[in-house]
């Protein structure tokens, strides 16, 4: 009798820095995993751990990340779960050293190897790199970054799964990186367990896909489903997915037994097509992976089979995430109920613009909406004039913030000075808000250079 297929369970239990905190105890105590990865990053998350970052140099990671581990601890400690996070942030250092701290406190250092991967981060660099020739132009615009320079918050390279292949390799069972690909993080464990070839572009190309499929949670488990929301069981209890993966490429994205949520065809495709892009190429560090090769079979209640996965070589560039300030913002609201909700919110906006007017203040975009209405939907909800509530939300933006400042100061006064019937106000005066803008750039990957410490 032939021998069962070697399985690598990597289950998901973060989506997003402030996802389900419940999430990775539930994951590592439902049932047998080998990997949980833990993912915390977006664009506009490394702007503001970088603001953290420079109040406190103690600070600039996913503090959520330590309370995670804490409640984890005897599973990675004792049962052999190995734990990959991209929750570094802008300091991976300082976040080793705070989960260092906290095994401590826990009793469980010594059972601790913890890898940490630096290098993404190139903010103290760009000076360097503009000196060299890298334009680091805007992927949009099409502008150098020099015309933003004085202007940069944070500049982080997405790196692929190499170095946390390394990490792996020697020894460490809790690896801890800043910005790394997303799906990076449920690719490595799989090179790392089944040996892929760097350049066995299927297989890689499968890595991908099933870390693409992990990325956000619960979203291919039956969160956030437009197809089938009415009918997906007990959400409250929902199970986050897990890849059983295998050596030849293929996998089955499930969940726990005993948990709420749905796996399904739909469920997954939802997940699948959530920042795609161009579909025959799906550009990672890794490898190009083409999504219109992917097969999807339901296998059973709950399992997903995902098989027929091809890659290609990658690009010999790194996709460089870059935030910077781009001035000031403030946004208020006012709720109008019934009658004529909309015209009142409607003529609330005309008096208040008046009034800014009045007053020379200058910006660069005000933008009013209609909650209930049309903001969502714009003309093709209708006037909205048969709303029974309309939340009137209106902003500004500009350089200067003396001006963003002022506007705060004249649309409270419309509670009692402007149109009738105003409804849930609550918050006081609207808060001006630094706009922190992003960036979107490549660079040759051979400015880019990681390295991997092996903390005990």
């Amino acid at each position: 009798m032939s021998e069962a297929p070697r399985v690598v369970r990597v289950a998901s239990g973060q989506g997003f820095w402030g996802d389900w905190p419940e999430a990775p105890r539930r994951q590592v105590e439902g049932g047998p995993i080998d990997y949980l990865m833990l993912d915390y990053l977006a664009e506009v998350t490394m702007s503001i751990l970088q603001k953290q970052k420079e109040r406190d140099p103690r600070m600039g990671y996913a503090r959520d990340f330590i309370g995670a581990m804490e409640s984890i601890f005897p599973a990675v400690a004792d049962r052999g779960v190995k734990v990959i996070a991209n929750a570094g942030g802008v300091n991976p250092t300082a976040c080793a050293d705070a989960l260092l701290e906290a095994a401590s406190y826990s009793g469980v250092r010594g059972k601790l190897r913890i890898g940490v991967i630096t290098g993404d981060d190139i903010l103290s660099r760009l000076d360097e790199l503009l000196a060299a020739g890298h334009l680091l132009a805007n992927m949009d615009t099409g502008e150098p970054l020099s015309s933003i320079r004085d202007r940069v918050l944070s500049a982080n390279a997405y790196i692929g799964s190499t170095p946390i292949v390394e990490a792996l390799e020697r020894g460490a069972n809790v690896v801890v990186v800043g910005r790394s690909t997303d799906t990076a993080l449920t690719m490595a464990p799989l090179r790392h367990e089944f040996g892929w070839k760097p350049d066995d572009w299927n297989a890689m190309a499968a890595g991908i896909i099933a870390g693409h499929i992990l990325e956000c949670g619960a979203q291919s488990s039956g969160g956030n489903c437009l197809h089938e929301w009415r009918t997906i069981p007990d959400l409250a209890n929902v199970g986050y997915p897990i890849a059983e993966a295998y050596a030849d490429g293929s996998f089955v994205i499930t969940k726990h037994a005993n948990t709420g949520g749905r796996v399904s065809v739909p469920s997954v495709k939802e997940q699948l097509v959530y920042e795609m892009g161009d579909p025959h190429a799906y550009i990672t560090p890794d490898v190009v992976a083409d999504f219109t090769s992917i097969q999807l079979e339901q296998i059973g209640d709950n399992r997903v089979r995902v098989h027929g996965i091809t890659g290609a070589p990658p690009t010999p560039y790194l996709k460089v995430s870059i935030a910077y300030r781009a001035g000031f913002k403030a946004v208020g609201s006012l709720v109008y109920s019934w009658p004529d909700a909309m015209e009142k919110a409607q003529l609330a906006d005309r008096v208040l613009r008046e009034r800014l007017d009045n007053l020379g203040l200058k910006f660069d975009q005000v933008l009013s909406e209609f909650v209930g209405a049309n903001a969502t939907h714009g003309a093709m909800a209708g006037d909205g004039h048969d709303a029974p509530e309309v939340q009137y939300r209106i902003g500004v933006r500009g350089s200067d913030r003396a001006a963003v400042e002022r506007f705060t100061r004249e649309i409270v006064p419309l509670v009692l000075n402007g149109p009738p019937t105003v409804t849930g106000f609550a918050g006081g005066r609207p808060k001006v808000e630094e706009i922190v803008a992003y960036w979107p750039a490549l660079l040759d990957k051979r400015a880019v250079s990681t390295a991997v410490r092996i903390l005990e």
